[in-house]
């Protein structure tokens, strides 16, 4: 993958907003949101599989089907949402709203893909391109695993640009616009997000969202949420 300067990226958001709004009335009518599938921390795009199953069965063709393949497989307490794990992201959300013909996109995470994912959304301010945002197994409030900041912040995952619960990323995540439509999926038996038996900070499930319409919880692992839920994500973005 060639790397895109955070410039250079810059003028592609501004180019792929120009470009929505050349897409008329009657087009929206015609054709659906291109999407946005953003896997987890350590995994692959093909753990969307399901997922690009259902989105293809219902007439979304491949190029309006986005996996972006982001972060190191072999350290994975490496990755956080700073650096070159937004990169592929980024551009993926950029390229999907260029080929939408709505001019509007839906994007789906998973595990850390949700908040990476959000990350772009509000940091390039592209909330009014996102139609609907499902978290699935997201830590939006962050992991008990990795303490409250700036304490057992070790690894880059838990760090100032990690998921300890207070970090500076997520702070500059909450109360910003992020999509019309926001939806999350969870799990009471998430074995990272209820990692110790607990699932909730300040007592509100960790993988909830504010704002969001509705949250659906399943007795599912971490990545049975994923995989498992195919139908719910595309029935949630339809």
């Amino acid at each position: 993958m060639t790397f895109i300067t955070p410039h250079l990226r810059t003028n592609r958001v501004v180019a792929a907003l120009a470009m929505s709004l050349l897409c008329t009335p009657t087009a929206w009518a015609a054709c659906r949101d291109a999407v946005v599938l953003v896997h987890g921390n350590g995994a692959r795009p093909s753990s969307f599989d399901n997922t690009y199953v259902e989105l293809h069965a219902r007439g979304l063709a491949a190029n309006e089907i986005f996996r972006p393949d982001w972060g190191s497989k072999t350290c994975v307490a490496c990755n956080d949402h700073n650096g070159s794990e937004e990169a592929p992201v980024l551009d993926a959300i950029v390229d999907a709203i260029a080929r939408s013909c709505t001019g509007r996109i839906d994007v789906i995470g998973h595990s850390m893909g949700v908040t990476l994912a959000a990350r772009q959304i509000v940091r390039y301010q592209l909330a009014g391109s996102v139609d609907a945002f499902v978290g699935i197994a997201g830590a939006w409030r962050g992991l008990r695993s990795c303490g409250t900041y700036p304490f057992n912040v070790a690894t880059s995952t838990c760090g100032y640009w990690g998921l300890s619960i207070g970090s500076p990323l997520l702070a500059s995540l909450q109360s910003r616009p992020l999509a019309t439509r926001i939806y999350t999926i969870k799990s009471n038996i998430d074995q990272v997000v209820c990692a110790g038996g607990i699932c909730t900070v300040g007592g509100v499930h960790a993988s909830r969202i504010p704002g969001e319409r509705s949250s659906d919880t399943y007795l599912l692992g971490h990545f049975g949420l994923q995989t498992g839920t195919a139908v719910r994500q595309v029935n949630l973005i339809w």
